[in-house]
Protein backbone atom coordinates (compact mmCIF):
# COMPACT_ATOMS: atom_id res chain seq x y z
CA UNK A 1 0.00 0.00 0.00
CA UNK A 2 2.85 2.35 0.91
CA UNK A 3 4.65 1.57 -2.40
CA UNK A 4 1.50 2.30 -4.42
CA UNK A 5 1.14 5.64 -2.59
CA UNK A 6 4.79 6.51 -3.32
CA UNK A 7 4.40 5.81 -7.06
CA UNK A 8 1.22 7.85 -7.23
CA UNK A 9 2.88 10.75 -5.46
CA UNK A 10 5.81 10.60 -7.91
CA UNK A 11 3.47 10.75 -10.91
CA UNK A 12 1.87 13.85 -9.43
CA UNK A 13 5.22 15.61 -9.02
CA UNK A 14 6.27 17.62 -12.13
CA UNK A 15 9.36 16.42 -14.02
CA UNK A 16 12.17 18.83 -13.29
CA UNK A 17 15.33 17.52 -15.04
CA UNK A 18 15.83 16.28 -18.59
CA UNK A 19 18.57 15.42 -21.08
CA UNK A 20 18.19 15.52 -24.85
CA UNK A 21 19.39 12.76 -27.18
CA UNK A 22 19.64 13.87 -30.81
CA UNK A 23 20.79 11.58 -33.59
CA UNK A 24 21.17 11.32 -37.35
CA UNK A 25 22.22 8.13 -39.10
CA UNK A 26 24.45 9.52 -41.87
CA UNK A 27 26.98 12.27 -42.54
CA UNK A 28 24.78 13.51 -45.40
CA UNK A 29 22.03 14.40 -42.93
CA UNK A 30 24.56 16.32 -40.86
CA UNK A 31 25.49 18.36 -43.94
CA UNK A 32 21.90 19.43 -44.68
CA UNK A 33 21.70 23.25 -44.43
CA UNK A 34 25.19 23.23 -42.90
CA UNK A 35 25.82 26.66 -44.43
CA UNK A 36 23.86 28.31 -41.61
CA UNK A 37 23.85 25.51 -39.01
CA UNK A 38 27.09 23.50 -38.56
CA UNK A 39 25.12 20.53 -37.16
CA UNK A 40 22.78 20.38 -40.13
CA UNK A 41 19.06 20.86 -40.43
CA UNK A 42 18.05 17.48 -38.98
CA UNK A 43 19.79 17.93 -35.62
CA UNK A 44 18.53 21.51 -35.36
CA UNK A 45 14.95 20.37 -36.01
CA UNK A 46 15.20 17.63 -33.38
CA UNK A 47 16.61 20.07 -30.85
CA UNK A 48 13.78 22.56 -31.31
CA UNK A 49 11.09 19.89 -30.87
CA UNK A 50 12.87 18.38 -27.84
CA UNK A 51 13.25 21.76 -26.16
CA UNK A 52 9.57 22.47 -26.79
CA UNK A 53 8.66 19.11 -25.20
CA UNK A 54 10.81 19.89 -22.16
CA UNK A 55 9.00 23.20 -21.83
CA UNK A 56 5.63 21.42 -21.94
CA UNK A 57 6.79 19.03 -19.23
CA UNK A 58 8.11 21.90 -17.09
CA UNK A 59 11.59 20.33 -17.18
CA UNK A 60 14.97 21.99 -17.15
CA UNK A 61 17.38 20.65 -19.79
CA UNK A 62 20.58 19.79 -17.87
CA UNK A 63 22.52 18.30 -20.77
CA UNK A 64 22.43 17.37 -24.45
CA UNK A 65 23.91 14.40 -26.30
CA UNK A 66 24.36 14.53 -30.08
CA UNK A 67 25.21 11.36 -32.05
CA UNK A 68 26.32 12.71 -35.45
CA UNK A 69 26.39 10.55 -38.56
CA UNK A 70 26.53 7.17 -36.77
CA UNK A 71 24.53 4.56 -38.68
CA UNK A 72 25.11 1.67 -36.24
CA UNK A 73 22.22 -0.81 -36.02
CA UNK A 74 22.63 -1.34 -32.26
CA UNK A 75 23.03 1.05 -29.34
CA UNK A 76 26.17 -0.88 -28.31
CA UNK A 77 27.93 0.73 -31.30
CA UNK A 78 26.83 4.27 -30.46
CA UNK A 79 29.44 5.83 -28.15
CA UNK A 80 27.45 8.99 -27.35
CA UNK A 81 24.36 7.00 -26.33
CA UNK A 82 26.47 4.80 -24.03
CA UNK A 83 28.07 7.93 -22.59
CA UNK A 84 24.59 9.28 -21.76
CA UNK A 85 23.52 6.04 -20.04
CA UNK A 86 26.73 6.02 -17.99
CA UNK A 87 26.13 9.61 -16.84
CA UNK A 88 22.56 8.75 -15.79
CA UNK A 89 23.78 5.75 -13.80
CA UNK A 90 26.59 7.65 -12.06
CA UNK A 91 25.05 11.08 -11.40
CA UNK A 92 21.38 10.11 -11.03
CA UNK A 93 20.29 13.68 -11.71
CA UNK A 94 17.92 13.01 -14.63
CA UNK A 95 14.17 12.40 -14.57
CA UNK A 96 13.60 11.90 -18.30
CA UNK A 97 15.39 11.47 -21.64
CA UNK A 98 13.74 13.36 -24.46
CA UNK A 99 14.11 12.00 -27.99
CA UNK A 100 12.68 13.13 -31.32
CA UNK A 101 11.02 9.78 -32.10
CA UNK A 102 11.68 6.16 -31.23
CA UNK A 103 12.83 5.22 -34.75
CA UNK A 104 15.65 7.78 -34.37
CA UNK A 105 17.01 5.86 -31.37
CA UNK A 106 16.13 2.20 -31.71
CA UNK A 107 16.76 0.09 -34.81
CA UNK A 108 15.53 -3.10 -33.16
CA UNK A 109 12.97 -3.94 -30.48
CA UNK A 110 15.50 -5.77 -28.29
CA UNK A 111 17.57 -2.61 -27.76
CA UNK A 112 14.37 -0.70 -26.98
CA UNK A 113 13.34 -3.16 -24.26
CA UNK A 114 16.82 -3.29 -22.69
CA UNK A 115 17.12 0.50 -22.62
CA UNK A 116 13.62 0.90 -21.15
CA UNK A 117 14.55 -1.55 -18.38
CA UNK A 118 17.83 0.25 -17.63
CA UNK A 119 16.19 3.67 -17.40
CA UNK A 120 13.34 2.42 -15.21
CA UNK A 121 15.86 1.12 -12.67
CA UNK A 122 16.92 4.74 -12.08
CA UNK A 123 13.43 6.21 -12.26
CA UNK A 124 14.05 7.77 -15.69
CA UNK A 125 11.32 7.97 -18.35
CA UNK A 126 11.89 7.98 -22.11
CA UNK A 127 9.78 10.69 -23.77
CA UNK A 128 9.20 11.03 -27.53
CA UNK A 129 8.29 14.37 -29.06
CA UNK A 130 6.37 12.70 -31.91
CA UNK A 131 4.76 9.75 -30.13
CA UNK A 132 2.52 9.95 -27.04
CA UNK A 133 1.20 6.56 -25.99
CA UNK A 134 0.01 7.66 -22.54
CA UNK A 135 0.42 5.42 -19.48
CA UNK A 136 -0.57 1.91 -18.51
CA UNK A 137 -0.28 -1.54 -19.98
CA UNK A 138 -1.83 -0.61 -23.32
CA UNK A 139 0.66 2.26 -23.69
CA UNK A 140 3.60 -0.07 -23.07
CA UNK A 141 2.15 -2.56 -25.54
CA UNK A 142 1.84 0.18 -28.18
CA UNK A 143 5.47 1.20 -27.55
CA UNK A 144 6.58 -2.40 -28.04
CA UNK A 145 4.52 -2.80 -31.22
CA UNK A 146 5.98 0.47 -32.59
CA UNK A 147 9.52 -0.75 -31.87
CA UNK A 148 8.79 -4.04 -33.67
CA UNK A 149 7.44 -2.23 -36.72
CA UNK A 150 10.46 0.13 -36.72
CA UNK A 151 12.73 -2.92 -36.66
CA UNK A 152 10.76 -4.51 -39.50
CA UNK A 153 10.96 -1.30 -41.56
CA UNK A 154 14.73 -1.17 -41.07
CA UNK A 155 15.10 -4.81 -42.18
CA UNK A 156 12.88 -4.32 -45.22
CA UNK A 157 14.70 -1.11 -46.14
CA UNK A 158 18.02 -2.93 -45.85
CA UNK A 159 16.85 -5.78 -48.06
CA UNK A 160 15.52 -3.28 -50.58
CA UNK A 161 18.86 -1.45 -50.63
CA UNK A 162 20.76 -4.73 -51.04
CA UNK A 163 18.56 -5.71 -53.98
CA UNK A 164 19.07 -2.32 -55.64
CA UNK A 165 22.83 -2.48 -55.08
CA UNK A 166 22.98 -5.98 -56.56
CA UNK A 167 21.02 -4.82 -59.59
CA UNK A 168 23.29 -1.79 -59.98
CA UNK A 169 26.36 -4.02 -59.78
CA UNK A 170 24.96 -6.39 -62.42
CA UNK A 171 24.50 -3.37 -64.68
CA UNK A 172 28.12 -2.32 -64.13
CA UNK A 173 27.46 0.54 -61.73
CA UNK A 174 29.80 1.52 -58.88
CA UNK A 175 28.13 0.64 -55.56
CA UNK A 176 30.85 1.85 -53.21
CA UNK A 177 32.66 5.11 -52.77
CA UNK A 178 35.06 5.59 -55.66
CA UNK A 179 38.65 4.57 -54.89
CA UNK A 180 41.58 6.94 -55.26
CA UNK A 181 42.10 7.72 -58.93
CA UNK A 182 38.38 8.15 -59.65
CA UNK A 183 35.79 10.82 -58.86
CA UNK A 184 32.03 10.72 -58.31
CA UNK A 185 30.20 13.17 -60.52
CA UNK A 186 26.70 13.99 -61.76
CA UNK A 187 25.81 14.20 -65.45
CA UNK A 188 22.58 15.54 -66.93
CA UNK A 189 21.16 13.09 -69.51
CA UNK A 190 17.77 13.87 -71.07
CA UNK A 191 17.08 16.43 -68.33
CA UNK A 192 17.80 13.80 -65.67
CA UNK A 193 20.65 13.90 -63.18
CA UNK A 194 22.66 10.67 -63.41
CA UNK A 195 25.37 9.84 -60.89
CA UNK A 196 28.44 8.44 -62.57
CA UNK A 197 32.18 7.90 -62.15
CA UNK A 198 35.03 9.57 -64.02
CA UNK A 199 38.82 9.21 -63.91
CA UNK A 200 40.42 11.73 -61.59
CA UNK A 201 42.54 13.88 -63.96
CA UNK A 202 44.98 14.67 -61.12
CA UNK A 203 45.42 11.37 -59.26
CA UNK A 204 44.47 8.93 -62.03
CA UNK A 205 47.84 9.10 -63.83
CA UNK A 206 49.65 8.45 -60.54
CA UNK A 207 47.63 5.26 -59.99
CA UNK A 208 48.59 4.06 -63.48
CA UNK A 209 52.21 4.83 -62.65
CA UNK A 210 51.95 2.84 -59.40
CA UNK A 211 50.89 -0.30 -61.29
CA UNK A 212 53.61 0.19 -63.91
CA UNK A 213 56.36 0.62 -61.31
CA UNK A 214 55.28 -2.31 -59.18
CA UNK A 215 54.93 -4.56 -62.25
CA UNK A 216 58.65 -4.21 -62.94
CA UNK A 217 59.34 -6.30 -59.85
CA UNK A 218 61.94 -3.77 -58.87
CA UNK A 219 59.96 -1.70 -56.38
CA UNK A 220 58.44 -2.58 -53.04
CA UNK A 221 55.09 -1.05 -52.12
CA UNK A 222 56.91 1.36 -49.80
CA UNK A 223 59.21 2.44 -52.63
CA UNK A 224 56.28 2.97 -55.00
CA UNK A 225 54.47 5.08 -52.39
CA UNK A 226 57.58 7.22 -51.89
CA UNK A 227 58.08 7.58 -55.65
CA UNK A 228 54.47 8.73 -56.09
CA UNK A 229 54.90 11.28 -53.30
CA UNK A 230 58.13 12.58 -54.84
CA UNK A 231 56.36 13.01 -58.17
CA UNK A 232 53.49 14.96 -56.63
CA UNK A 233 50.68 12.61 -55.52
CA UNK A 234 48.79 14.11 -52.58
CA UNK A 235 45.74 12.63 -50.89
CA UNK A 236 42.67 14.79 -50.19
CA UNK A 237 42.72 16.60 -46.88
CA UNK A 238 39.95 15.99 -44.36
CA UNK A 239 39.15 16.52 -40.69
CA UNK A 240 41.24 13.51 -39.68
CA UNK A 241 44.19 14.38 -41.93
CA UNK A 242 44.31 18.17 -42.31
CA UNK A 243 47.97 18.17 -43.34
CA UNK A 244 49.47 17.38 -46.75
CA UNK A 245 50.22 13.67 -47.10
CA UNK A 246 50.94 10.97 -49.64
CA UNK A 247 49.20 7.64 -50.01
CA UNK A 248 49.86 5.17 -47.19
CA UNK A 249 51.56 1.85 -47.84
CA UNK A 250 48.53 -0.17 -46.71
CA UNK A 251 46.16 1.80 -48.90
CA UNK A 252 48.48 1.54 -51.90
CA UNK A 253 48.70 -2.24 -51.45
CA UNK A 254 44.89 -2.36 -51.49
CA UNK A 255 44.91 -0.31 -54.70
CA UNK A 256 47.33 -2.72 -56.38
CA UNK A 257 45.06 -5.63 -55.44
CA UNK A 258 41.78 -3.99 -56.51
CA UNK A 259 40.51 -5.12 -59.92
CA UNK A 260 38.15 -2.13 -60.02
CA UNK A 261 41.04 -0.36 -61.72
CA UNK A 262 40.91 -2.74 -64.69
CA UNK A 263 37.14 -2.41 -65.06
CA UNK A 264 35.48 -4.90 -62.67
CA UNK A 265 32.74 -4.50 -60.04
CA UNK A 266 32.69 -6.92 -57.10
CA UNK A 267 29.46 -7.57 -55.17
CA UNK A 268 28.95 -10.51 -52.81
CA UNK A 269 31.93 -12.35 -54.33
CA UNK A 270 30.50 -12.02 -57.85
CA UNK A 271 32.35 -10.14 -60.62
CA UNK A 272 30.61 -7.85 -63.11
CA UNK A 273 32.03 -5.76 -65.94
CA UNK A 274 31.87 -2.15 -64.80
CA UNK A 275 30.68 0.85 -66.79
CA UNK A 276 33.55 2.99 -65.49
CA UNK A 277 36.67 3.62 -67.58
CA UNK A 278 39.49 1.17 -66.68
CA UNK A 279 42.64 2.95 -65.52
CA UNK A 280 44.92 0.05 -66.44
CA UNK A 281 44.76 -2.87 -68.91
CA UNK A 282 43.91 -6.35 -67.68
CA UNK A 283 47.32 -7.82 -68.57
CA UNK A 284 49.10 -5.21 -66.45
CA UNK A 285 46.81 -5.93 -63.49
CA UNK A 286 47.40 -9.67 -63.85
CA UNK A 287 51.17 -9.14 -63.94
CA UNK A 288 51.01 -7.02 -60.77
CA UNK A 289 49.07 -9.82 -59.03
CA UNK A 290 51.73 -12.30 -60.13
CA UNK A 291 54.49 -10.14 -58.65
CA UNK A 292 52.58 -9.63 -55.39
CA UNK A 293 51.69 -13.32 -55.11
CA UNK A 294 55.27 -14.42 -55.71
CA UNK A 295 56.48 -12.19 -52.91
CA UNK A 296 53.78 -13.41 -50.54
CA UNK A 297 54.37 -17.07 -51.41
CA UNK A 298 58.08 -16.75 -50.78
CA UNK A 299 57.31 -14.69 -47.66
CA UNK A 300 59.91 -12.33 -48.97
CA UNK A 301 60.92 -9.51 -46.68
CA UNK A 302 61.42 -6.61 -49.03
CA UNK A 303 64.64 -4.68 -48.63
CA UNK A 304 65.81 -1.69 -50.60
CA UNK A 305 68.86 -2.71 -52.64
CA UNK A 306 70.16 0.25 -54.59
CA UNK A 307 72.50 -0.30 -57.53
CA UNK A 308 73.38 1.79 -60.55
CA UNK A 309 72.40 -1.03 -62.94
CA UNK A 310 69.01 -1.55 -61.31
CA UNK A 311 66.31 -0.71 -63.83
CA UNK A 312 68.59 -0.95 -66.86
CA UNK A 313 69.46 -4.68 -66.85
CA UNK A 314 67.14 -7.15 -68.56
CA UNK A 315 67.36 -10.89 -69.04
CA UNK A 316 69.02 -11.81 -72.33
CA UNK A 317 67.98 -15.45 -71.98
CA UNK A 318 64.24 -14.66 -71.82
CA UNK A 319 64.62 -12.28 -74.75
CA UNK A 320 66.54 -14.83 -76.81
CA UNK A 321 64.36 -17.86 -76.05
CA UNK A 322 60.86 -16.42 -75.69
CA UNK A 323 61.06 -12.82 -76.90
CA UNK A 324 60.05 -11.58 -73.43
CA UNK A 325 61.26 -8.43 -71.68
CA UNK A 326 62.05 -9.35 -68.06
CA UNK A 327 64.01 -7.25 -65.61
CA UNK A 328 66.97 -8.40 -63.57
CA UNK A 329 66.42 -8.03 -59.82
CA UNK A 330 69.00 -7.43 -57.10
CA UNK A 331 69.22 -9.95 -54.26
CA UNK A 332 71.50 -10.13 -51.24
CA UNK A 333 72.09 -13.63 -49.84
CA UNK A 334 73.85 -14.45 -46.56
CA UNK A 335 75.52 -17.82 -45.95
CA UNK A 336 75.91 -19.59 -42.62
CA UNK A 337 79.16 -17.78 -41.93
CA UNK A 338 77.50 -14.40 -42.28
CA UNK A 339 79.10 -13.57 -45.62
CA UNK A 340 76.87 -11.52 -47.92
CA UNK A 341 76.70 -12.34 -51.63
CA UNK A 342 75.03 -10.00 -54.09
CA UNK A 343 73.41 -11.24 -57.30
CA UNK A 344 71.31 -10.17 -60.24
CA UNK A 345 68.62 -12.66 -61.20
CA UNK A 346 65.68 -12.69 -63.65
CA UNK A 347 62.19 -12.29 -62.22
CA UNK A 348 61.19 -15.10 -64.57
CA UNK A 349 62.66 -17.47 -62.00
CA UNK A 350 59.56 -16.79 -59.89
CA UNK A 351 57.57 -18.56 -62.61
CA UNK A 352 60.24 -21.25 -63.16
CA UNK A 353 60.57 -20.28 -66.84
CA UNK A 354 64.05 -18.71 -66.92
CA UNK A 355 67.27 -20.70 -67.19
CA UNK A 356 69.71 -17.82 -66.65
CA UNK A 357 71.80 -18.53 -63.53
CA UNK A 358 72.26 -16.00 -60.75
CA UNK A 359 74.85 -13.46 -61.90
CA UNK A 360 77.20 -12.04 -59.24
CA UNK A 361 76.94 -8.27 -59.20
CA UNK A 362 80.69 -7.87 -59.68
CA UNK A 363 80.54 -9.87 -62.95
CA UNK A 364 77.58 -7.81 -64.19
CA UNK A 365 79.40 -4.56 -63.38
CA UNK A 366 82.54 -5.69 -65.21
CA UNK A 367 80.54 -6.84 -68.26
CA UNK A 368 78.69 -3.49 -68.52
CA UNK A 369 81.97 -1.60 -68.09
CA UNK A 370 83.51 -3.56 -70.97
CA UNK A 371 80.39 -3.05 -73.07
CA UNK A 372 80.73 0.74 -72.89
CA UNK A 373 83.82 0.47 -75.09
CA UNK A 374 81.62 -0.82 -77.94
CA UNK A 375 79.34 2.23 -78.18
CA UNK A 376 81.92 4.95 -78.79
CA UNK A 377 82.30 7.25 -81.79
CA UNK A 378 85.63 7.23 -83.61
CA UNK A 379 87.54 10.53 -83.90
CA UNK A 380 87.18 10.35 -87.71
CA UNK A 381 83.39 10.03 -87.48
CA UNK A 382 83.15 12.91 -84.98
CA UNK A 383 85.22 15.17 -87.23
CA UNK A 384 83.16 14.23 -90.28
CA UNK A 385 79.88 14.75 -88.45
CA UNK A 386 80.92 18.18 -87.19
CA UNK A 387 82.02 19.27 -90.65
CA UNK A 388 78.80 17.99 -92.21
CA UNK A 389 76.75 19.62 -89.44
CA UNK A 390 78.42 22.98 -90.00
CA UNK A 391 77.84 22.80 -93.75
CA UNK A 392 74.24 21.67 -93.37
CA UNK A 393 73.44 24.34 -90.80
CA UNK A 394 75.02 27.04 -93.00
CA UNK A 395 72.96 25.86 -95.94
CA UNK A 396 69.86 25.79 -93.79
CA UNK A 397 70.53 29.29 -92.53
CA UNK A 398 70.63 30.54 -96.12
CA UNK A 399 67.35 28.80 -96.85
CA UNK A 400 65.92 30.13 -93.62
CA UNK A 401 66.78 33.72 -94.51
CA UNK A 402 64.98 33.35 -97.83
CA UNK A 403 61.95 31.88 -96.10
CA UNK A 404 61.98 34.60 -93.46
CA UNK A 405 62.00 37.24 -96.18
CA UNK A 406 59.08 35.56 -97.95
CA UNK A 407 57.05 35.27 -94.75
CA UNK A 408 57.77 38.88 -93.82
CA UNK A 409 56.66 40.03 -97.28
CA UNK A 410 53.39 38.08 -96.91
CA UNK A 411 52.76 39.63 -93.51
CA UNK A 412 53.21 43.13 -94.94
CA UNK A 413 50.78 42.29 -97.75
CA UNK A 414 48.23 41.16 -95.17
CA UNK A 415 48.66 44.42 -93.26
CA UNK A 416 47.89 46.34 -96.46
CA UNK A 417 44.77 44.25 -97.15
CA UNK A 418 43.58 44.73 -93.61
CA UNK A 419 43.99 48.51 -93.76
CA UNK A 420 42.05 48.63 -97.05
CA UNK A 421 39.21 46.57 -95.60
CA UNK A 422 39.05 48.77 -92.50
CA UNK A 423 38.65 51.81 -94.77
CA UNK A 424 35.84 50.04 -96.66
CA UNK A 425 34.13 49.13 -93.41
CA UNK A 426 33.71 52.83 -92.68
CA UNK A 427 31.29 53.01 -95.65
CA UNK A 428 27.95 51.81 -94.27
CA UNK A 429 26.58 51.20 -97.77
CA UNK A 430 28.92 48.23 -98.32
CA UNK A 431 28.09 44.69 -97.01
CA UNK A 432 29.55 44.68 -93.51
CA UNK A 433 29.24 40.91 -93.03
CA UNK A 434 31.58 40.09 -95.91
CA UNK A 435 34.11 42.70 -94.80
CA UNK A 436 34.20 41.31 -91.25
CA UNK A 437 34.60 37.76 -92.56
CA UNK A 438 37.58 38.89 -94.67
CA UNK A 439 39.13 40.59 -91.65
CA UNK A 440 38.77 37.43 -89.58
CA UNK A 441 40.44 35.39 -92.33
CA UNK A 442 43.33 37.86 -92.48
CA UNK A 443 43.77 37.59 -88.70
CA UNK A 444 44.01 33.79 -88.94
CA UNK A 445 46.56 34.00 -91.76
CA UNK A 446 48.65 36.52 -89.81
CA UNK A 447 48.69 34.31 -86.70
CA UNK A 448 49.74 31.29 -88.76
CA UNK A 449 52.51 33.15 -90.60
CA UNK A 450 53.77 34.79 -87.40
CA UNK A 451 54.03 31.43 -85.64
CA UNK A 452 55.85 29.92 -88.60
CA UNK A 453 58.24 32.85 -88.78
CA UNK A 454 59.02 32.46 -85.07
CA UNK A 455 59.72 28.72 -85.27
CA UNK A 456 61.20 28.53 -88.75
CA UNK A 457 64.75 27.78 -87.65
CA UNK A 458 64.05 26.08 -84.32
CA UNK A 459 63.92 22.40 -85.34
CA UNK A 460 67.20 22.16 -87.22
CA UNK A 461 69.28 24.14 -84.73
CA UNK A 462 67.94 22.10 -81.80
CA UNK A 463 68.66 18.82 -83.60
CA UNK A 464 72.19 20.00 -84.38
CA UNK A 465 72.74 20.84 -80.71
CA UNK A 466 71.52 17.41 -79.64
CA UNK A 467 73.84 15.67 -82.11
CA UNK A 468 76.80 17.75 -80.92
CA UNK A 469 76.08 16.77 -77.32
CA UNK A 470 75.85 13.10 -78.35
CA UNK A 471 79.21 13.35 -80.10
CA UNK A 472 80.74 14.71 -76.91
CA UNK A 473 79.07 12.08 -74.76
CA UNK A 474 80.26 9.09 -76.82
CA UNK A 475 83.75 10.37 -77.52
CA UNK A 476 85.07 7.97 -74.87
CA UNK A 477 82.06 6.62 -72.95
CA UNK A 478 83.98 3.92 -71.10
CA UNK A 479 86.37 6.45 -69.55
CA UNK A 480 83.40 8.66 -68.72
CA UNK A 481 81.53 5.74 -67.10
CA UNK A 482 84.53 4.87 -64.94
CA UNK A 483 84.82 8.45 -63.65
CA UNK A 484 81.16 8.65 -62.63
CA UNK A 485 79.81 7.91 -59.18
CA UNK A 486 76.99 5.39 -58.73
CA UNK A 487 74.17 7.89 -59.20
CA UNK A 488 75.77 9.38 -62.31
CA UNK A 489 76.30 5.91 -63.77
CA UNK A 490 72.62 5.15 -63.24
CA UNK A 491 71.69 8.34 -65.12
CA UNK A 492 74.14 7.57 -67.90
CA UNK A 493 72.71 4.06 -68.34
CA UNK A 494 69.16 5.45 -68.48
CA UNK A 495 70.20 8.11 -70.99
CA UNK A 496 72.01 5.84 -73.46
CA UNK A 497 70.12 2.57 -73.30
CA UNK A 498 66.54 1.42 -73.60
CA UNK A 499 67.82 -1.85 -72.13
CA UNK A 500 71.01 -3.73 -71.37
CA UNK A 501 70.52 -7.48 -71.91
CA UNK A 502 72.71 -9.73 -69.78
CA UNK A 503 73.25 -13.34 -70.82
CA UNK A 504 75.78 -16.18 -70.82
CA UNK A 505 77.70 -17.31 -73.89
CA UNK A 506 78.56 -20.89 -74.75
CA UNK A 507 81.59 -20.76 -72.43
CA UNK A 508 79.53 -19.61 -69.46
CA UNK A 509 80.96 -16.09 -69.57
CA UNK A 510 78.70 -13.08 -68.93
CA UNK A 511 77.97 -11.00 -72.01
CA UNK A 512 75.95 -7.85 -72.58
CA UNK A 513 73.92 -6.64 -75.55
CA UNK A 514 72.02 -3.42 -75.82
CA UNK A 515 69.09 -1.52 -77.27
CA UNK A 516 70.10 2.11 -77.64
CA UNK A 517 67.86 5.10 -77.15
CA UNK A 518 67.61 7.57 -79.98
CA UNK A 519 69.38 9.51 -81.34
CA UNK A 520 72.34 7.36 -80.22
CA UNK A 521 71.13 4.38 -82.25
CA UNK A 522 70.72 6.53 -85.37
CA UNK A 523 74.18 8.03 -84.95
CA UNK A 524 75.93 4.70 -84.41
CA UNK A 525 74.17 3.37 -87.50
CA UNK A 526 75.44 6.42 -89.38
CA UNK A 527 78.96 5.65 -88.14
CA UNK A 528 78.68 2.10 -89.50
CA UNK A 529 77.60 3.57 -92.84
CA UNK A 530 80.52 5.98 -92.74
CA UNK A 531 82.96 3.13 -92.13
CA UNK A 532 81.50 1.04 -94.96
CA UNK A 533 83.29 1.00 -98.34
CA UNK A 534 80.71 3.40 -99.82
CA UNK A 535 81.54 5.71 -96.95
CA UNK A 536 80.02 9.17 -97.14
CA UNK A 537 77.25 10.48 -94.92
CA UNK A 538 74.70 10.96 -97.65
CA UNK A 539 71.67 11.10 -95.35
CA UNK A 540 72.67 13.81 -92.88
CA UNK A 541 69.63 16.06 -93.59
CA UNK A 542 67.38 13.08 -92.99
CA UNK A 543 69.33 12.27 -89.84
CA UNK A 544 68.76 15.80 -88.56
CA UNK A 545 65.06 15.61 -89.27
CA UNK A 546 64.91 12.29 -87.39
CA UNK A 547 66.17 13.97 -84.21
CA UNK A 548 63.19 16.00 -83.01
CA UNK A 549 63.80 18.82 -80.60
CA UNK A 550 61.54 19.78 -77.69
CA UNK A 551 59.36 22.81 -77.36
CA UNK A 552 61.29 25.79 -76.15
CA UNK A 553 60.77 26.85 -72.55
CA UNK A 554 60.49 30.45 -71.51
CA UNK A 555 62.92 30.01 -68.64
CA UNK A 556 65.41 27.12 -68.90
CA UNK A 557 66.16 25.37 -65.59
CA UNK A 558 69.43 26.20 -63.96
CA UNK A 559 72.25 23.75 -64.67
CA UNK A 560 72.40 21.08 -62.04
CA UNK A 561 68.75 21.31 -60.99
CA UNK A 562 67.27 18.92 -63.56
CA UNK A 563 66.42 15.31 -62.83
CA UNK A 564 68.56 14.02 -65.64
CA UNK A 565 72.15 13.63 -66.62
CA UNK A 566 74.39 16.69 -66.89
CA UNK A 567 76.73 17.08 -69.82
CA UNK A 568 79.69 19.37 -70.19
CA UNK A 569 79.91 21.54 -73.30
CA UNK A 570 78.82 24.94 -74.49
CA UNK A 571 76.82 23.55 -77.39
CA UNK A 572 73.64 23.18 -75.30
CA UNK A 573 74.16 25.89 -72.73
CA UNK A 574 71.11 27.71 -74.05
CA UNK A 575 68.46 25.31 -72.73
CA UNK A 576 67.20 21.81 -71.94
CA UNK A 577 66.61 19.01 -74.38
CA UNK A 578 65.18 15.53 -74.18
CA UNK A 579 66.34 12.40 -75.95
CA UNK A 580 63.34 10.82 -77.72
CA UNK A 581 62.21 7.66 -75.94
CA UNK A 582 63.57 8.85 -72.61
CA UNK A 583 61.89 10.64 -69.75
CA UNK A 584 65.17 12.13 -68.60
CA UNK A 585 65.79 15.79 -69.40
CA UNK A 586 69.46 16.25 -70.12
CA UNK A 587 70.73 19.53 -68.76
CA UNK A 588 73.91 21.04 -70.16
CA UNK A 589 75.99 23.28 -68.00
CA UNK A 590 79.59 24.31 -67.56
CA UNK A 591 80.23 21.83 -64.73
CA UNK A 592 78.65 18.64 -66.06
CA UNK A 593 80.07 15.40 -64.74
CA UNK A 594 82.46 15.65 -61.88
CA UNK A 595 85.38 15.83 -62.23
CA UNK A 596 85.39 17.88 -65.43
CA UNK A 597 87.81 16.53 -67.99
CA UNK A 598 88.75 17.39 -71.53
CA UNK A 599 87.34 14.10 -72.78
CA UNK A 600 83.76 15.05 -71.98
Amino acid sequence: MASHTSNKRREEVAVKRAVLYLRVSSKRQMDTDADFDPEGNSINTQRKHAQQKAKELGADVVDEYVEPGNSAQTIAKRPVFRQMIKRIMEQRDVDCVIIYMRSRVFRNYIDAAITKRQLEQFGVKLVSTKENFGDGDMAEAMEAVTDVFNWLAVRQSGEDIKAKMANKARNGGTITRTPVGYLNTVEVIDDRKVRTVIVDPVRGPFIRLAFELYATGEYSVEEVAQELYDRGLRMPRNARYPEERGISTNRLYGVLRDDYYCGWITHEEEKYKGRHTPLIPQDLFDHVQMVADSRNTARERRRVHHHELKGSLFCGSCRRNRGEQRRMIVQHATNRSGNVYRYFFCNGRFDHICELPYVPIEQAEEAVDDHYATVRFTPEFIATMRAELAATVDEQQTTTKILQAQLTKQLRALDTKENNLIDLAADDSLPQGKIKAKLREITKQRDRLTARLHDVDEDLSTAAEIIEACLQLLHDPQALYRRCNDQQRRRLNQTLFEALYIDEDSNGDVQVRHKLKEPFGILLAAQSQHQAPTGPLEALPGLLSAVPGPKRQSAPPKPGTGAGLQLTGAALAGGPWKVPGSNEILMVGDTGFEPVTSSV
